[in-house]
């Protein structure tokens, strides 16, 4: 990895106070492209970039790492590393949906846990899934969560994206849910999810246990949740709020469900269906 890269990378962490997560994801593409280009990264050009990105087939894949690229020459070209100022276009991504589950779907999945006859881990399990559906933390963030943090049945997010925080409501269901959970651990541990070592739990263990129970990511806890609040008639910059999203471009995405579920109305109970 050459000296300008260590150099980005330093002033995403120290300026910009991205996630871990971010900062991997952009270490990991650009020294992938300095490979590519077997020369310093600041000798590539725009033809240098087009024939990294022609290899790359999945476009969101092209588009994340070309976002690093193009931060990457935004941040030589102001602190004059390099004397011209270019940039790639990204792809366009066709509008997707993002995949969500009704709240049956997600009871249904831990009903069978209860708090006589299940282990803590059972109970772990099904506190963390009624927690991401009830709050819809990113995964990073809920993994994150200490005791501390839930008070009066708000949980304050400290370790959001850009180092923001934003306290978020916690279903009753979901808070005793976690109190079960807490009251048969065998451990103690500041963090509130943690593995049988008594450690924090990994977002690998989490992924684990959310496609255990329901088959999907984390992640799909959190559309659900904004789903959810969506078609239930909430205004969207609370949604906004409640995801913390920076823009409300981010959020808009949900529109889209509510549209389809109005179009899925009409065309149920309309009149005129069956003309």
């Amino acid at each position: 990895m050459s000296k300008y890269i260590e150099s980005f990378l330093e002033y995403l962490l120290i300026n910009k106070a991205v996630s871990k997560n971010t900062y991997d994801a952009y270490k990991r593409d650009l020294v992938q492209f300095e490979e590519f280009l077997k020369r310093p990264i600041v000798e590539a050009d725009t033809s240098d970039i087009i024939s990294f990105l022609s290899e790359i087939d999945n476009k969101r894949s092209l588009n994340r790492k070309l976002s690093a690229i193009n931060s990457f020459f935004d941040f030589a070209y102001k602190k004059e590393i390099i004397d011209e100022k270019f940039k790639v276009k990204q792809a366009k991504i066709p509008k997707t949906l993002p995949k969500f589950l009704s709240k049956e779907e997600i009871l249904r999945s831990v009903e069978h846990i209860n708090y006589q006859k299940s282990s803590w881990f059972e109970l772990r399990d099904k506190a963390l899934i009624l927690f991401l559906y009830a709050c819809g933390l990113r995964i990073s963030e809920a993994l994150n969560v200490k005791s501390a943090d839930i008070e009066e049945g708000w949980v304050k997010v400290t370790m959001a994206k850009g180092e923001k925080q934003r306290v978020v409501p916690i279903a009753e269901i979901a808070l005793k849910a976690i109190n079960e959970y807490l009251y048969k651990r065998p451990c103690g541990n500041e963090y509130i999810f943690v593995n049988k070592n008594c450690n924090k739990l990994s977002r690998i263990s989490a992924f684990n246990i959310t496609k255990k129970y329901l088959g999907v990511s984390p992640h799909t806890l959190r559309h659900s949740f904004a789903t959810s609040l969506v078609l239930g008639g909430a205004d969207l910059r609370i949604v906004q709020e409640l995801l913390g999203h920076s823009s409300l471009n981010t959020t808009q995405i949900y529109t889209h469900i509510q549209k389809e579920n109005l179009k899925e109305s009409v065309l149920k109970y309309h009149p005129l269906k069956d003309l």
